[in-house]
């Protein structure tokens, strides 16, 4: 059975959690392969609501095995509380597999990327805080700690002794911090081990057998296609590959095995952090959608960045995933508004593009050029068929649809687990 990818089309937060929720009882793994705690997913199922923000979506769904895969980097702390506050609600957390070789976020990561944000001043490329760069960074300098390294107590102190010598002269000498002692991020680290061992497998392994044995696994990206660190609105992007191709190198599974690729995307755009941002509004408009589709991060409570449905981007995310299929979330987002805009093209000192711009400088100038749909007024939450939506509201699903690139096959109407209208199958493959 091919695997069965979800990435944001946009700068995230698009609503991927209820994206997999949606199908997660068709399928049998769902597999987080980038990113860390620096993002979230909300997912509504009756009268409660679960934010998680390490743990793939589908531990939400008996029956299905979720899995943390090796392109993800952990903070231990953090998996802990939220594997020990979803236990407290109820939910079966034991079927969680753990890549042995997924990065470790430790106290010195969190301190770095800190320090170094702060530093930067004006230039603050809007990070989390909670040390995913610089858990990257060491990943790529081959002075990262894996969690299998926590297994191996002279390992793990070679290696966290080995990687503060130029940390704590980076703190001490440069930033003017305290060092940071050896033994501490040892004994914190060692202080997980136990409860992190029966998770911990070769998951890369796992999947494969699992395919081989035509059970249906689902890749579940954290971050989204404007954030990827090689495809999106660099420097203002994540530290991994949020994009589909992460999904291969992120978890040890052949691209030829990934056939049914779905992008998520807004009826608006939103975006957290600095960077360029084309539709972004500063008016009431803005106001209005922040407010009316609580536009607040899932992980940081911060304020989103709020504009209107921004085309060239989704048809980028479309050509740089290979998309098969779009879910449009929040469209009831919408609702009450008289007139929506949509950004089909963009002007940059007088020369229409209809594409993205190559130059990030360009992209940075660039002004959005409008095509506007008529609103509606009813109220869209009950709606469960694409007929049963008002005249206008398919009108711009329609326009949105030819404009983006791939087709729409489903549509958010609500934030209830079944306030969705599915128009196509995604997992007919």
């Amino acid at each position: 059975m091919p695997a069965v990818v979800i990435v944001g089309a946009q700068w995230g937060d698009e609503g991927k959690g209820k994206a997999t929720d949606l199908i997660a009882d068709r399928i049998d793994y769902v597999v987080k392969f980038n990113g860390g705690n620096n993002a979230g997913h909300t997912v509504v199922i009756g009268d409660e609501k679960y934010a998680l923000h390490l743990l793939p979506s589908g531990i939400l769904t008996p029956g299905v095995v979720p899995v943390i895969s090796n392109g993800v980097v952990i903070d231990p702390e953090v998996l802990m509380e939220e594997l020990d506050a979803l236990s407290a609600r109820g939910i079966d957390v034991s079927k969680l597999v753990i890549s042995s070789h997924a990065h470790i976020i430790t106290q010195y990561h969190r301190t770095l990327d800190k320090v170094t944000e702060r530093f930067l001043g004006k230039r603050q490329i809007g990070t989390t805080g909670r040390g995913i760069g610089p858990t990257y960074a060491d990943k790529i300098n081959r002075v990262g700690i894996r969690v299998q390294d926590l297994f191996d107590e002279s390992i793990l102190r070679q290696k966290v002794e080995a990687a503060l010598v130029q940390k704590n002269n980076l703190l001490t000498k440069v930033y003017n911090r305290a060092a940071i002692k050896t033994e501490a991020v040892v004994a914190e680290l060692l202080g997980f081990a136990e409860r992190l061992r029966p998770y911990v497998a070769d998951t890369a392994l796992e999947l494969h057998q699992a395919l081989e044995a035509n059970k249906v696994v689902l890749f579940e990206g954290g971050q989204a296609t404007m954030l990827d660190v090689d495809h999106g609105t660099y420097p203002f992007v994540t530290s991994s590959n949020a994009t589909a191709g992460g999904a291969s190198t992120g978890s040890g599974v052949g691209p030829s095995q990934l056939k049914s690729i779905i992008g998520i995307v807004k009826a608006y755009t939103t975006r957290v952090g600095s960077g360029p941002f084309p539709t972004e509004l500063f008016d009431e408009s803005g106001e209005f959608l922040r407010k009316t589709g609580f536009e607040f991060g899932t992980t940081t409570g911060r304020p989103r960045r709020c504009g209107w449905y921004d085309a060239p981007i989704a048809r980028y995310s479309a050509r740089i995933n290979g998309l098969t299929d779009f879910v449009l979330t929040k469209l009831d987002v919408l609702t009450g508004l008289k007139e929506i805009p949509v950004c089909v093209a963009y002007d940059v000192d007088g020369v229409r593009h209809e594409e993205v711009p190559v130059s990030q400088s360009d992209f940075h100038h660039a002004k959005p050029i409008y095509e506007n749909f008529p609103g509606w007024s009813e109220d869209i939450s009950k709606c469960r068929t694409f007929e049963e939506l008002p005249k206008n509201a398919q009108d711009y699903i329609l326009a949105v649809e030819k404009l983006s690139g791939s087709r729409i096959s489903a549509i958010g109407v609500g934030p209830a687990r079944d306030a969705i209208i599915v128009r196509h199958d995604m997992l007919a493959i």
